[in-house]
C-alpha cells in the first residue's frame, strides 16, 4: 500500500544533532515539505494548517517554502498528486490481475484499496474529504470531487453486465457503483472527524457484501 511518510525536521532529532547536514537538492526539499505539511495534517485540530507553522515545523522561514512552491495551494496540488497517481496505480493493477468476469470483486477490491489507502495516510484523508481544503483555492475541491467522480466510474465500469466490453453500465451498476463510492466518502469522513479513531476498514468485508 502507497504511504507517504511523514517526516520531521532534523533539530527535533536530539541523536542527530551531531550528524553534519546535507545540503538538500530542490526535489528532496520539495518532498519533504510535502511530508510536513502530510504529518501536520493528521494532527487533532489541523484541519488548516498556516505556512507559518508549516515553517515552523520544517525549522525553516516562511520565504524558504516560496522557492519551492508558488502558493500554498501548489503545496496541497502536491498532495492531490500523491493521492491521485498512487489509487489510480493501484487500481489499474487491480484491473489488470483481476478476474476479468468477476467485476463485483474488482469493485470491492478497489473499494476496499482507496479505504486502506486513507488509513495508511490520515493526513491525506483531511485533503479527500475537503477538511483541508475549507479555506483554500476552490480548484483543490474541485479535483477531489473529480477524484471520487473517476472512482465512481469506474466502479460502474466494474459492476457492468459480464461480457459486455462497450455495453453502457446498467441501472443496477450506477445504483451500485454511486452506493459504494458513497461508503469510501463516508467512512474516510468519519476517519477523519473521530480523529482517526473509527478504522474506515472497520467490518469491510461484511459491509460490502451487503452491497454486492
Amino acid at each position: 500500500m502507497s504511504e507517504f511518510t511523514p517526516t520531521y525536521p532534523e533539530s527535533s532529532k536530539p541523536d542527530e544533532a551531531r550528524v553534519t547536514r546535507r545540503r538538500l537538492q530542490p526535489g528532496e526539499r520539495r518532498e519533504q515539505i510535502l511530508q510536513a505539511l502530510a504529518a501536520m495534517l493528521q494532527q487533532p485540530g489541523a484541519e488548516r494548517v498556516t505556512t507559518a507553522a508549516l515553517a515552523r515545523q520544517l525549522g525553516v522561514s516562511e520565504a524558504a517554502l516560496y522557492r519551492h512552491f508558488a502558493s500554498k495551494a501548489q503545496m496541497f496540488e502536491g498532495l492531490i498528486d500523491f493521492i491521485e497517481h498512487s489509487v489510480f496505480t493501484l487500481v489499474r493493477q487491480i484491473e489488470e490481475q483481476g478476474d476479468q468476469a468477476n467485476g463485483a470483486l474488482r469493485a470491492a477490491r478497489i473499494a476496499a484499496m482507496v479505504l486502506q489507502f486513507g488509513e495508511h495516510n490520515p493526513g491525506m484523508v483531511r485533503v479527500m474529504v475537503g477538511d483541508a481544503l475549507v479555506f483554500e483555492n476552490e480548484r483543490l475541491q474541485q479535483r477531489m470531487n473529480l477524484f471520487f467522480d473517476k472512482i465512481e466510474a469506474q466502479l460502474r465500469q466494474c459492476l457492468r453486465p459480464a461480457g459486455e466490453a462497450v455495453a453502457a453500465p446498467t441501472l443496477q451498476a450506477q445504483v451500485r457503483a454511486a452506493a459504494l463510492c458513497d461508503l469510501i466518502r463516508g467512512r474516510l469522513q468519519r476517519y477523519a472527524r473521530t480523529g482517526f479513531r473509527r478504522l474506515p476498514s472497520e467490518q469491510l468485508d461484511a459491509t460490502l457484501a451487503l452491497l454486492l
